[in-house]
This record gives C-alpha cells, structure tokens and sequence, in this order.
C-alpha cells in the first residue's frame, strides 16, 4: 500500500484518486478549487473523506498547500493538472526538493513531454496517444 498524492482535481486526477483509494492506497487531493471535491464525491457511496481519501485547498506551487497536502509522507506524486508549466514545475519540486520516490507528470504537448522523459521525467502525455490512436485508426484508408 503506497501513499499517492494527486494534483489536480479535475477529470484525471479525481478518476485516479477514486481507483487508487478503492485498490486500498491511501490517497490525498490537493486542487486549488474547492468545488472540484465534488469530483471525488461523485459516484461513491459515502463521502471522499469517509472514504479515507484526503482533500486538500491549495496551489500547488505552493510548499505550504504541498506539506499540508502531505508530499513529505508520498510515495508516489501525480501531477494532473490542467497546465504544463504547473505539472512540469510541481513534479520537479516534488522529486528534487521532496525526494518523492516516483513522480509522473500529465504533460499535454508532445514536444515537451518527449523532452523532459529524456531528462528523467516522468511523463504521461495524453495528445501522444490520441495522435497514435488516430494514425491506428486510420491505417489502410
């Protein structure tokens, strides 16, 4: 069982929170809006935090909003955010300055994501993978 800290709230980061506290991690959210708990909610039978999940308001590069959130204890760091620049960032705090064992960081332009995968990050890149989904689908026409 591993510790997860997500960042950001949003589509991503509330699904993987969900599945990660059901597979019996313990799991913190920290999102800067406070309505997005309502992600986290969704669907469940009890509350998030009944649940066993924590839900922190906060800015993620903020150290205060990270430490509240629990980056000191995590295993693993997500940074799921909307922005490049605030996934790129956070995760290079968390790994650098948090010495978090395992950082994976939601980077949406391809160009980037490549590079710093190259420097020894992390990256999960969602337009790569609609862009191999489609030349897939498009095999042959």
């Amino acid at each position: 069982m591993s510790f997860i800290l997500i960042v950001g709230a949003g589509r991503v980061g509330s699904s993987v929170a969900r599945s990660m506290l059901a597979a019996g991690h313990d799991v913190s959210i920290l999102d800067d809006d406070p309505l997005s708990h309502e992600r986290l909610d969704a669907g469940m039978d009890t509350t998030w935090e009944d649940a066993g999940g924590r839900f922190t308001v906060g800015h993620a590069l903020e150290i205060d909003a990270l430490r509240e959130a629990g980056i000191e204890d995590a295993d693993v760091f997500i940074a799921s955010t909307d922005g490049d620049n605030t996934n790129l960032t956070v995760a290079q705090i968390a790994a650098r300055q948090f010495e978090v064992p395992k950082v994976i960081a939601r980077v949406m332009d391809p160009a980037r994501a490549e590079w710093y995968a190259t420097q020894g990050m992390q990256t999960i890149c969602p337009t790569r993978f609609a862009i191999e989904m489609f030349e897939q689908e498009l095999q042959g026409v």
